[in-house]
C-alpha cells in the first residue's frame, strides 16, 4: 500500500444494498452477479447502448422529483399558517426537453441559467402534441450572471416566474424591454415585470471555492454589506417599468449542513424586513437556492433529506417572520444535485491494466477505462471524489483487492475519473464498471477534448431501455466543420 493511505479495503465501493443513497433506488445485484438498474442488467443496458454511457433511473429521478414538490408544499402549507412553497428544479444539473417536462408534470419549476436552457424549458411547457398537459411560464425562471439585453427580453416577454437579476445593467435591460413590449402592444400600459435580486450575502458553504457561490470575492450577485443589493433593490422599486417580485440566495453548493441554509433565510429576511421599513414594500417571495449536497463514496456521510431541509428553512422564516413583525414570503428552493445525481451511473469497459511500481514495496494500479474527463470533468476541475463498483459479475471476495485509479484516454496526466478504489484482483480488460451518482453534472459538463464523442445517455424503467439523449457520433462533429 502507499504510505499514508487507508488499509486496502477501506476504498471498496458499496453495494446498492449497502448504501441505496449512492445509487438509483430500482440499483440491486441480480441473481447472475450484474448490477441491474430500472429492471436491465449490466449486459443488457450495453448491448443496447455500448460503453461509456450514462444510465438514467426514470423512476428515480421523477421520484426525488416529486419528494421536492411535496415536501416544499407540506412545510409551507397556508393552512400551517405559511404562505406556499415552492422547488425549481436546478436545469444546470442535466435538462433536456423530456427531463424538463418530468420535472414540470412531477410539480416542479424549472430554473433554467442560459438561453438554451431556457428555450428547453419554454419548449416543455407546450407539451408534445398528444393532448398532455401544458404548464404556464411562471413555473419557469433565468438565473446567471452576464445577461445579455436579448436574454433579459426573453423572459421578460415570456412572463417567467423568476427573473434573477445579477447586476445593474439587468434591470435596465428589463425596464427597456417592458417599454417595448407596452409599444407593441404585447404588454399591457400598465403591466410590469417581476424581478428577483440575488443577493451576496457573505455565507457561503459547501466544497470547493469553485462551488461556493456568496462570499464577496466571485462573479455572482450583489452585496448586502457593500449596500450594492440594496441599490439595486431601491432601483427597481423605482422604475415604473418593474416591480420586486423577491430575494433570491444561492450559497454554494454540495452542502450537508442545514445550517448554512439557515442562516442565508435569517439574512434574507432581515433585509427584506430594512427594505419593507424603508419604502413600504415587502416583497411576496424568497428564493434560498440549491446545493443540497448527496454522497458520492461510502466515506461520505449520508446527506440530509429534502424534507430535514425544508423543515428547517421553514423554521427560521416562521420564527424571522414572527420576530420581525412581517407577512410571512412565499419560499421557494432550487434543488439539481439531490434529483439528478443519484439518479444516474456511468458504465464503462476496462481497456487497460497497468501496474505502477511506487517504491518501498508500494504499487497503484491504473485501470483505463474507455472514457475520461470527457464524460466527468468533476475529479479534475474541483478534485471531487467517486467510487466504483465491479459491475459486470459479482466480485469473488477470495481474489483479495488491488488500490487502484481509474483514468481516462486523454493526454492529460489528471484524466482521472476514480482517484482511489479497492477493486477485485482479478479484474480484466473488458470487464464493466459502474460509476455510481454522476448524474448532475456529468453529462451536462461532458466535452470533445482530444475530439472525443460524448456518450449518450439511456433511460431505463421497468425493464424497458430508451435514449434519452444520443450519443455523438464522429459524423456529428465533422458535421459542424465549415466549408
Amino acid at each position: 500500500m502507499p504510505a499514508g493511505e487507508p488499509p486496502l479495503g477501506a476504498l471498496v465501493a458499496p453495494e446498492p444494498a449497502e448504501r441505496p443513497d449512492l445509487w438509483p433506488t430500482t440499483a440491486r445485484r441480480g441473481d447472475d452477479g450484474q448490477l441491474v438498474v430500472g429492471g436491465r442488467s449490466v449486459s443488457e443496458i450495453v448491448a443496447d447502448a455500448p460503453t461509456p454511457v450514462y444510465v438514467l433511473d426514470e423512476a428515480d429521478m421523477r421520484g426525488r422529483a416529486s419528494v421536492w414538490a411535496s415536501v416544499m408544499a407540506e412545510e409551507f402549507w397556508p393552512d400551517y399558517g405559511m404562505n406556499g412553497g415552492d422547488a425549481f428544479y436546478a436545469g444546470k444539473a442535466f435538462l433536456t426537453t423530456r427531463v424538463a417536462r418530468w420535472m414540470l408534470s412531477d410539480g416542479l419549476g424549472i430554473d433554467t441559467a442560459s438561453r438554451v436552457e431556457l428555450a428547453i424549458g419554454l419548449a416543455a411547457l407546450t407539451g408534445e402534441g398528444d393532448g398532455s398537459e401544458s404548464f404556464p411560464p411562471s413555473r419557469l425562471g433565468l438565473h446567471g450572471n452576464g445577461k445579455t439585453a436579448a436574454e433579459v427580453a426573453m423572459a421578460v416577454q415570456q412572463r417567467l416566474g423568476h427573473l434573477v437579476v445579477d447586476s445593474p445593467e439587468e434591470i435596465a435591460y428589463a425596464a427597456e424591454a417592458v417599454r417595448r413590449l407596452r409599444a407593441e402592444g404585447i404588454y399591457g400600459p400598465d403591466e410590469r415585470a417581476g424581478l428577483m435580486v440575488r443577493l451576496t450575502t457573505g455565507i457561503h458553504a459547501g466544497g470547493h471555492e469553485f462551488i461556493s457561490t456568496a462570499h464577496e470575492d466571485q462573479k455572482f450577485g450583489l452585496s448586502v454589506h457593500t449596500g450594492a443589493a440594496r441599490a439595486a433593490i431601491d432601483a427597481i422599486i423605482a422604475a415604473p417599468e418593474l416591480e420586486l417580485r423577491g430575494l433570491h440566495s444561492h450559497i454554494g453548493s454540495q452542502i450537508t449542513d442545514p445550517a448554512g441554509f439557515e442562516a442565508a433565510a435569517e439574512a434574507v429576511l432581515r433585509l427584506r424586513h430594512e427594505v419593507a421599513a424603508d419604502t413600504g414594500v415587502l416583497c411576496e417571495e424568497i428564493d434560498l437556492g440549491g446545493g443540497l449536497g448527496i454522497a458520492y463514496t461510502g466515506a461520505d456521510a449520508p446527506a440530509p433529506s429534502p424534507a430535514a431541509l425544508a423543515r428547517a428553512l421553514a423554521a427560521v422564516v416562521r420564527r424571522l417572520c414572527d420576530e420581525l413583525g412581517d407577512a410571512i414570503p412565499h419560499v421557494s428552493v432550487e434543488p439539481g444535485r439531490s434529483i439528478a445525481g443519484p439518479a444516474q451511473v456511468t458504465l464503462y469497459t476496462v481497456t487497460g491494466l497497468k501496474r505502477v511500481e511506487l517504491g518501498q514495496g508500494a504499487s497503484r494500479l491504473y485501470v483505463s477505462v474507455d472514457g475520461g474527463m470527457s464524460d466527468n470533468l468533476r475529479p479534475a476541475l474541483y478534485g471531487a471524489d467517486y467510487t466504483a463498483l465491479l459491475a459486470g459479475r459479482r466480485p469473488d471476495p477470495a481474489v483479495g483487492l488491488v488500490r487502484s485509479r481509474l483514468v481516462g484516454k486523454h493526454c492529460e496526466s489528471g484524466d482521472i475519473v476514480v482517484r482511489d478504489v479497492d477493486l477485485p484482483a482479478d479484474l480484466a480488460i473488458g470487464d464493466v464498471l459502474a460509476v455510481p451518482a454522476t448524474g448532475a453534472y456529468g453529462r451536462s459538463m461532458a466535452m470533445n477534448y482530444n475530439l472525443f464523442t460524448r456518450p449518450g445517455v439511456a433511460w431505463v424503467r421497468d425493464g424497458r431501455q430508451g435514449w434519452i439523449l444520443r450519443p455523438e457520433t464522429v459524423e456529428d462533429l465533422i458535421a459542424l466543420e465549415g466549408e
